[in-house]
């Protein structure tokens, strides 16, 4: 309650404002909207509630209703347990640091309340499913008819259990949803992008031309192409940037975790690949620096500035099926130009994360495996971002160099953990 009373007296400027609350389906959304919109009125701020939506069409609406904020309730891929809230500015980007740090100052300030007849007032909004499903048909070359395609979609009982299914339906495909009955307890459930393998048998058992996986938020996606091979972020990335190299500018945005394989492949069609630090955030700051469109992480984020204001798992994968449609070509044969090098991640643990492993050791180790494999791989060891834990993660054309390396470095970082430790 006290975040959203902070939030609304930080980003709404003069006058009455307006703020967007969107939620995905775990069961806590209802009592963080309900806390939220109960800060937010005794700032003075009125709500217009949105109801289950997928975080980036609650990105698209806070900028195409003039709102002053819109807040996402949701914890992504995580399961029921948890949950989270995210903010977005007017214009439906994430919030800058001053104004975070804004908001975080406010709530150490005692919560007061406006005058009774200043209170702000919440109204739902009826069809903000239908205009955010305009949105995403609008971002298809009206040319383009999916008439004949067959597709599975798993909306993984999450945020895009109504969209995504009619998205695609109204453009023409024959859609078979699975994961689209939330119960606010299943969502990510063993289904989604975190969890395709039931997406992947579907497919299979229908002969489908393409199975699409979003996970609870809708900013995800995973697909499966028509034999059952699962395709990820990395090779979904390829694939849009193949469909129109020229217009992106000669570059593309990946992660430090971006699998070597596409890089190789999109230097093959004239584009530099720049390697941003993990996490959607941080391959969005990239592309805005460098003026740049299109960006993405194998987890499945793929960011297209030309088309959306964040992550959007549904434009997505709308790009790919665009791509599809206009080669005539199934997603298997899209890939044909990209090979995906093995790739090895081991996680060593930490107590905690402020562990620290001298830098100088870490670097003699990743050295020592850089040497053995020349050009041909690379290595890469960070802290996780959440979690008590160093990532180590090599790649390499070798399969059985890879993942030995990989497990002979994640031992010695443990063992140089363990002395830190005692």
């Amino acid at each position: 309650m006290k975040l959203g009373w902070a939030a609304g007296r930080v980003l709404v400027h003069g006058g009455k404002g307006r703020v967007l609350i969107g939620k995905d389906t775990r069961i806590s959304g209802y009592m963080f909207e309900s806390a939220l919109e109960a800060g937010l009125s005794a700032a003075g701020v009125d709500i217009i509630l949105l109801g289950p939506m997928p975080t980036p069409g609650i990105a698209y609406l806070t900028h195409n209703l003039r709102a002053d904020a819109g807040i996402v309730i949701s914890a992504s891929h995580n399961s029921f347990e948890d949950n989270g809230i995210k903010f977005f500015s007017s214009h439906g980007t994430k919030l800058d640091d001053d104004l975070e740090l804004a908001i975080e100052a406010e709530l150490e300030q005692p919560l007061t309340t406006v005058a009774p007849a200043e209170l702000g007032k919440a109204r739902r909004m009826d069809d903000a499913q239908r205009r955010y499903i305009e949105f995403c048909k609008s971002s298809v070359d009206p040319d383009l008819d999916f008439s004949g395609l067959r597709l599975v979609v798993d909306c993984a009982h999450g945020a895009a259990y109504q969209v995504a299914p009619r998205v695609f339906e109204e453009l023409g495909a024959t859609v078979e949803c699975i994961a689209v009955h939330p119960d606010g307890l299943n969502i990510n459930a063993g289904c989604g992008a975190t969890a395709p393998d039931g997406l992947r048998r579907k497919v299979l058992e229908t002969r489908a031309d393409l199975g699409i996986a979003l996970d609870g938020d809708g900013d995800r996606l995973i697909l499966v192409d028509a034999g059952g091979e699962i395709v990820d972020g990395d090779e979904t990335l390829y694939v849009i940037a193949a469909a129109n190299p020229r217009a992106l500018n000669g570059a593309v945005v990946g992660t430090q975790m971006s699998n070597l394989g596409l890089e190789r492949a999109l230097q093959k069609l004239g584009l530099v690949l720049h390697r941003a630090r993990v996490g959607d955030r941080y391959v969005l700051e990239m592309l805005q620096q460098r003026q740049l469109c299109l960006g993405g992480e194998g987890s499945g984020h793929i960011i297209n500035l030309n088309l959306a204001l964040t992550g959007d798992g549904i434009i997505s994968a709308l790009q790919v099926l665009g791509a599809m449609r206009k080669s005539g070509q199934g997603l298997r044969a899209l890939l044909a130009g990209m090979n995906k090098f093995p790739q090895k991640l081991v996680n060593v643990a930490m107590q905690q994360r402020s562990d620290a492993v001298q830098q100088a050791q870490i670097d003699a180790l990743v050295c020592a495996v850089e040497r053995q494999l020349g050009d041909r791989g690379r290595i890469l060891v960070r802290p996780s971002g959440t979690e008590p834990l160093l990532r180590v993660m090599v790649e390499g054309e070798d399969r059985s160099l890879v993942e030995r390396l990989a497990d002979e470095v994640a031992a010695q970082m443990s063992a140089l953990v363990s002395k830190t430790q005692q």
